[in-house]
């Protein structure tokens, strides 16, 4: 009678003793892609929603057509907050002089003008309350939140308040959304729909 032999046990990578640095990032093996780093701990992607990858895509491609030529616009792009904070904001507008070679995989958090981070089932508590601490303190001056809320997106605009390190409320966007910091921006938010519904509205 043959036996099957059982299957490996995953191997899972130890972290140090004060956990993992943002050097870390770029020396472990086999790390899934776009896993952060938050307070020193590895945070996986779990799988994405359609609206999800939709309304990074419609951020990433019109924030880059809006952009000055001084600035670039990337998507799923870490960036280094401090030794053990090295998240990867959905969408990152950062300037241009701080873009070097094609092996580059971070952004020093000083280049970043915005970061935008699209709301997920499994992301809500770091995208609402950890990630804009960190962005706050690393000063980068503008945050947006997007999010899905029975069908419509919104979009929860921040813009760093000078005197208290701290982010304020500028806006809450539903349909349209217009603002002129870090540019003009003028967006029409019910774009990102499945394109059967948008071809039905027509």
């Amino acid at each position: 009678m043959s036996v099957e032999p059982e299957a490996p046990e995953p191997r899972w990578a130890v972290p140090p003793v004060g956990g993992w640095t943002a050097d870390d990032l770029d020396r472990l093996p086999n790390l899934p892609p776009h896993t952060e780093l938050i307070d020193g701990s590895l945070v996986f992607v779990s799988p994405q929603t359609i609206f999800h990858e939709r309304a990074v895509d419609y951020f990433k491609w019109q924030l880059q057509s809006l952009a000055p030529v001084d600035l670039e616009v990337f998507r799923e792009f870490t960036i280094d907050v401090d030794w053990q904070n090295r998240p990867e904001p959905d969408v990152v507008v950062v300037r241009e002089d701080m873009v070097g070679s094609r092996r580059q995989t971070r952004f020093p958090a000083e280049s970043v003008l915005l970061a935008v981070e699209v709301v997920s089932d499994e992301s809500v508590t770091r995208d609402r309350e950890t990630k804009p601490v960190k962005y706050a303190r690393a000063k980068i001056p503008h945050f947006w939140r997007v999010e899905d809320q029975d069908g419509r997106t919104v979009v929860y605009v921040f813009e760093l308040e000078p005197a208290t390190g701290a982010y304020t409320s500028t806006g809450i966007f539903h349909d349209r959304m217009k603002v002129s910091v870090p540019f003009p921006v003028d967006l029409d938010l019910t774009a990102i729909t499945p394109r059967r519904r948008a071809a039905d509205a027509e």
